[in-house]
């Protein structure tokens, strides 16, 4: 009973972290509350993956609550006993939960390379990506962010939206590899049960 319950709550804490991710990866296009840079393409081109709203957001969502249909007592029993379809739910939930992880990852990933790369903005030199040779540096370079004359702020708005995405979609990771690992044991030790009382009998 604890295992499930275990289960079913970290399915749970998807569903916000997703919402979360959809929100956010939307603010990305609206670089302080405005439409014109989105209407004219002025955003940077890792905004356009949609790793916040498809891949950690809409497929993680989905997953949760497949999961969580899977915990609940209602799920259409497809084995004629207990204990297979017990082990047939766990190996669903396994695949699902590694198919969030290599969302959430993507994610991670994508927004780690828009974090590096830097915002597109407008400088002296026109617009660009005027931090991509620096390797990151820039993040730490407080002086150089003067140079993104527009959109205002937006080298702030960036750093701090791809971060959020970064930990949302490692806080997802670590669910769905926490779901996996409660669910090889719930079903290797009922495995295991299955095997000592048939040795017994």
């Amino acid at each position: 009973m604890g295992l499930e319950t275990c289960g079913n709550c970290l399915s749970c804490l998807l569903i916000p972290l997703a919402l979360w991710s959809i929100v956010v990866n939307i603010l990305l296009y609206f670089p302080n509350g405005k439409t014109s840079y989105a209407a004219s393409y002025q955003l940077p081109n890792y905004v356009w993956y949609f790793e916040g709203i498809c891949f950690s957001g809409v497929m993680i969502l989905l997953l949760a609550v497949i999961l969580i249909t899977l915990e609940s007592n209602l799920f259409y029993r497809c084995c004629q006993s207990e204990s297979c379809n017990k082990t047939y739910r766990s190996f669903i939930s396994i695949v699902l939960a590694l198919l969030g992880i290599a969302f959430s990852g993507y994610n991670c990933i994508i927004s780690a390379l828009g974090l590096i790369q830097g915002p597109f903005c407008n400088s002296s030199t026109g617009w660009d990506y005027i931090f991509k040779d620096t390797a990151g540096g820039y993040l730490t370079d407080y002086s150089a962010w003067s140079r993104c004359t527009e959109p205002a702020n937006i080298v702030e708005w960036n750093i701090i939206l791809l971060s959020i995405l970064i930990a949302l979609s490692g806080l997802q990771m670590i669910i769905c590899f926490l779901k996996v690992t409660a669910e090889l044991k719930r079903t290797l030790c009922g495995t295991y049960s299955v095997f000592v009382q048939a040795g017994i009998i």
